[in-house]
């Protein structure tokens, strides 16, 4: 079956699909996106994501080019056309098409929409999850908290830990902290036994799964810590795991060849995977 698109407004054949070359997505990453998770034909936390996706907008002064109401239509119908019952949406929006000029063009017209779907298995045993990671300097831009399709640095951080035989890249800032991954939020169990993330700020994605992983967190009476964490203590610590909408909770179990704790899942990593996995209908 041909995969389905919806681009400006139509639904066509992905393989057919197209913008304008003058579109500003493709000139300057002038453009946001966002991930939708599927779980048993169910959008995972969509208005989490929707809500992000209005907050990067908003940053880059883009108006979505429908409403709220008529963009949910359009991702199930997308997942129907598709057929795709556990996997993810994709939307991205773009500032629309003009002449290429840095500034904001004084006229142009409606945003571009794009949404296409892909199937993924659903999340399954958390030691099939386990995955390697290397360090990385993080070299992206200063306003990480905008989900930007400008991904260069992110591309070249993952590029490097698939040449080094790893998942992810967790990226350290100029301050020796640990920031997020090239494209997840980094939780670490310290040699003390905290559970630590980043806190929030410009410098990092306000993740929608680390968002659902801190309500979790507070209904099962686990205490954790927004602190950063050092390159150090990262690789002291008892116990690394990542968030993202598409792998809910992934153990690490190596970073940079040495191994986590005992180069297994620990037991508040497993513990998470299953109470998340709960949360959203998984278990």
């Amino acid at each position: 079956m041909s995969r389905i698109a919806y681009v400006k407004g139509r639904y066509v054949a992905q393989r057919h699909a197209s913008v304008s070359i003058e579109d500003r997505g493709l000139q300057f990453a002038d453009s946001v996106y966002e991930v939708v998770p599927l779980l048993h034909g169910r959008a995972v936390d969509e208005d989490g994501h929707l809500g992000r996706l209005d907050r990067s907008l908003a940053a880059l002064g883009i108006a979505l080019p429908l409403t709220r109401a008529a963009l949910r239509c359009v991702l199930r119908e997308v997942a129907a056309r598709n057929r795709v019952v556990n996997g993810i949406l994709y939307l991205q929006v773009t500032r629309g098409t003009a002449r290429r000029e840095h500034h904001f063009p004084a006229a142009i017209g409606d945003a571009t929409l794009i949404v296409t779907a892909r199937a993924l298995p659903p999340p399954g045993d958390v030691a099939a999850a386990a995955v390697r990671a290397i360090t990385r300097p993080d070299e992206r831009w200063a306003r990480c908290d905008i989900k930007s399709t400008g991904l260069l640095a992110n591309v070249l951080a993952r590029q490097a830990a698939r040449s080094a035989g790893a998942y992810e890249a967790i990226l350290i800032g100029r301050d020796g902290i640990v920031t997020e991954g090239a494209a997840t939020t980094v939780w670490v169990v310290d040699r003390d036994g905290r559970l630590r993330t980043r806190h929030l700020d410009a410098s990092v994605l306000a993740g929608c799964t680390r968002a659902m992983l801190v309500a979790v967190l507070a209904r099962a009476d686990i205490a954790f810590v927004e602190q950063g964490v050092t390159l150090d203590e990262l690789r002291a610590a008892r116990e690394v795991f990542l968030t993202s909408a598409s792998s809910y909770v992934k153990p690490v179990i190596a970073i940079d060849g040495r191994p986590v704790g005992d180069g297994t899942p620990g037991p508040l990593t497993r513990q998470l995977h299953a109470l998340l996995l709960r949360e959203v209908g998984a278990a």
